[in-house]
């Protein structure tokens, strides 16, 4: 069962960073017919009314307790990245975008370790520093050389957005480890997508812009590929990865993402400087100390052995 479950777990990673690693270059070509804040809006829409279904016959299955947990799960892990991320893009280009998305598992440890109850090594604390190190000369070289002023308001949204998927990694593994992850990725996008599609529907200008402008069409199905693809049925199989091995592995599928998302920039004929892979390096040689022998502090009796996350 162990050797299925590690089979099954290596095969969602992959289908993963290729999925999520195309989802950069969908939200660039979605803000050339939308806003930044209406590409967030009809992300949550559309994955809201691929996964309505699903969601209406498991709504029941959950108690009291759950539901809140995934609310917060819904706004945290799936509303304010998808907001962070199209707001950055309109300054960051999809490549350097899919290689910061790497600190995710640097902030998956940090909140571990400070909300719950990840032990953390000297190794591990070298790799937080070292991923940070080369997150920042990221940030300096999209900059052209001219400081961290023109891109640090930018570069920082990805960074929270990461923020919000490292805490939810967490939350999940802990909260809703009861719960199966179609109920969870359904869930969390009913209680954050209604009160979104009611919004879209009286106070945006996405129904006029749908009607009016027959290119918004094309707009349309990069956004949807991007919510059905790339949210709904992704984060199914994330959920999915996440309660079957551990919260430090599941994140791990950003260290292949970048790579995904540099060959769809370099198609897409973005600039990309040799001087990314140098800082790219750093980050991802932290990625990896920060993954050595953590140890999830449970409570043990007498001649157990702690869980090891790898």
């Amino acid at each position: 069962m162990q050797n299925r479950n590690t089979l099954i777990s290596w095969i969602i990673l992959i289908a993963l960073a290729i999925v999520w690693g195309s989802s950069f270059i969908l939200i660039k070509k979605s803000l050339l017919y939308f806003t930044a804040s209406e590409v967030g809006l009809l992300r949550i829409t559309i994955t809201f009314l691929f996964l309505l279904p699903i969601a209406l016959k498991n709504i029941s299955k959950v108690n009291k307790k759950h539901k809140y947990y995934l609310v917060i799960a819904g706004v945290i892990g799936s509303f304010i990245p998808s907001f962070m991320f199209a707001i950055a893009q309109t300054e960051i280009n999809s490549s350097l975008t899919g290689i910061l998305n790497s600190l995710t598992p640097l902030f998956t440890l940090l909140l571990g370790l400070f909300f719950f109850k990840l032990k953390v090594n000297r190794y591990n604390m070298l790799g937080i520093v070292l991923g940070l190190i080369g997150a920042l000369g990221l940030i300096y070289a999209s900059a052209g050389g001219k400081g961290f002023i023109i891109n640090i308001k930018y570069s920082s949204l990805i960074m929270i957005a990461t923020i919000c998927y490292a805490f939810n990694v967490n939350f999940i593994k802990s909260y809703l480890k009861e719960v199966d992850s179609l109920t969870i990725t359904s869930l969390t996008f009913f209680y954050v997508g209604l009160p979104t599609l009611l919004y879209v529907l009286i106070f945006s200008d996405i129904p006029t812009k749908i009607i009016n402008e027959d290119k918004v069409l094309i707009g349309m199905g990069y956004v949807s590929t991007l919510a059905i693809l790339g949210t709904g049925i992704a984060l199914i199989a994330f959920n999915k990865l996440i309660k079957i091995s551990s919260p430090i592995f599941a994140s791990s599928v950003t260290y292949m993402i970048p790579v995904i998302a540099i060959i769809w920039g370099i198609i897409d004929n973005e600039i990309f400087k040799l001087i990314y892979i140098f800082w790219f390096l750093i980050l991802i040689l932290g990625v990896l100390l920060v993954n050595l022998k953590t140890v999830n502090l449970q409570k043990m009796t007498r001649g157990e052995k702690a869980i090891g996350i790898k």
